[in-house]
């Protein structure tokens, strides 16, 4: 019976040790976090990207793109800083993501390109130190907004995060949601050594 006792307790007190960094970006980012039609006003919004298919936005990456364009368009947000990997496997993401917003009616003169957000920590901290942004909104889906707020918030960036549509199924959005619970400890990893980003320059 004691070892029953005693492994339950160990089990409790892992779980509550794995979640602690998820609890953290939670609480951190609560108070935010805001839908498109209620989000307030600042000069910048942060879009992250992520993967595009065949020279195109991925479903999910359209959703931040077309919640960013309505920030635009509803005086919420002046520029947008387009912040992903301009060099991975799937092509690159802000030159695809600021074509799609032109697209869509944003002014090019108003999108601004980061090619070397290489994580969402990256996207952050290059926002600050790379392009200046000091008050920010940030863009991405529920499952990761808390860590992306929470993230340029403790890099000394006022933000506060606007919930885009997921434009998938509800196995994927599980999915990510599980992965973003998982990249919280990294997340907390990343603060606590003071990470500096990979790309420290514009252009590199």
């Amino acid at each position: 019976m004691k070892i029953k006792r005693l492994t339950c307790v160990a089990a409790i007190a892992t779980a509550i040790f794995v979640s602690s960094p998820w609890a953290w970006t939670s609480l951190s980012a609560r108070g935010h976090v805001y839908a498109v039609s209620d989000a307030p006003v600042a000069d910048v919004a942060i879009v992250l990207g992520t993967e595009v298919v065949d020279g195109k936005p991925s479903p999910r990456l359209a959703g931040r793109l077309e919640a960013a364009a309505q920030l635009v368009a509803g005086g919420q947000a002046r520029t947008l800083l387009v912040s992903g990997d301009g060099h991975g496997d799937s092509g690159d993401e802000p030159a695809t993501m600021a074509g799609y917003l032109v697209g869509l009616g944003v002014p090019a003169d108003r999108i601004v390109q980061d090619p070397y957000g290489l994580d969402t920590y990256d996207s952050c901290i290059r926002a600050r130190d790379v392009f200046g942004v000091r008050r920010a909104l940030v863009v991405t889906q529920s499952y990761h907004v808390d860590r992306a707020v929470t993230l340029c918030r403790h890099l000394d960036i006022d933000a506060d995060g606007v919930v885009a549509p997921c434009h998938c199924s509800w196995t994927l959005h599980t999915s990510k949601w599980i992965r973003d619970y998982l990249a919280s400890g990294k997340a907390v990893w990343d603060v606590v050594r003071d990470r500096p980003p990979a790309v420290t320059a514009r252009d590199a």
